[in-house]
């Protein structure tokens, strides 16, 4: 089993920043890809940004390149997404997941094996 546990939310006004953190436990996260996804009210959940399990390679929706950046840090068992020049439509409750395939997932979210719990951020107009 691999747990995950999102923390870093919170309530923050327009053109503000954040920093998501997802701390991994169970198996050996080097091996893992890693994802962060977002579902607003009403809303389907929709892919944000995604990291190879060696971090050589990160992905962004098109709606948050040049203001989000996803990281990681293997030695820490943790992955970051750091948010910038918020928006109030980035307003949502943000989910990291681990796929442990050796297949990178991309962004179907049908493709990663387990999800955190999430965390809700507001950004305020």
């Amino acid at each position: 089993q691999v747990q995950l546990v999102e923390s870093g939310g919170g309530l923050v006004q327009a053109g503000g920043s954040l920093r998501l953190s997802c701390a991994a436990s169970g198996r050996t996260f080097s091996n893992y890809h890693m994802g962060w996804f977002r579902q607003a009210p009403g809303k389907e959940r929709e892919f944000v940004a995604g990291i190879r399990w060696s971090g050589s390679s990160t992905y962004y929706t098109d709606s948050v390149k040049g203001r989000f950046t996803i990281s990681r840090d293997n030695a820490k068992n943790t992955v970051y997404l750091q948010m910038n020049s918020l928006k109030p439509e980035d307003t949502a409750v943000y989910y990291c997941a681990a796929r442990i395939d050796v297949a990178y997932g991309g962004s179907n979210s049908d493709k990663y094996d387990y999800w955190g719990q999430g965390t809700q951020v507001t950004v305020s107009s």
